[in-house]
């Protein structure tokens, strides 16, 4: 059985603005972690953390769907699990943008669990990125 994690974060910020951080390798560096990311379908990449004694603090990627500014999509693998994460981008009006996460493939509970502290924190920080 696979489970899934859905969240939705709102910014007061441009569609555009929200676009290039979440697909800019350095802005994306400033709320997630180091990477070699790039927007282009196919293209393999890494997110990169100190490790710890649990984990090898690597996540491999592919990037999978690149449909600006709207949604991007690509695989997350790491501990054993391939999950695919999509973004979804809708423009609100009045200077607010909708991001919302799918992040699926996941095997248990405590997956999730982790991953909706995880995102949430990481979320919380782009907030801080768009807002510079």
């Amino acid at each position: 059985m696979s489970l899934s994690l859905t969240l939705d974060f709102q910014y007061t910020t441009s569609i555009e603005k929200l676009w290039a951080a979440i697909t800019d390798s350095k802005t994306l560096a400033k709320w997630v972690m180091e990477n070699d990311f790039e927007p282009v379908v196919g293209h393999r990449f890494q997110f990169r953390t100190k490790p710890t004694e649990y984990w090898d603090g690597l996540i491999e990627g592919e990037v999978l769907i690149v449909d600006p500014p709207n949604r991007l999509s690509y695989s997350w693998a790491s501990g054993g699990e391939k999950h695919t994460v999509t973004w979804t981008l809708q423009d609100l009006g009045e200077g607010k943008v909708n991001l919302h996460l799918d992040q699926t493939g996941f095997s248990n509970v405590h997956g999730v669990e982790g991953a909706r502290h995880g995102w949430s924190q990481w979320c919380g920080e782009l907030a801080k990125v768009l807002e510079q």
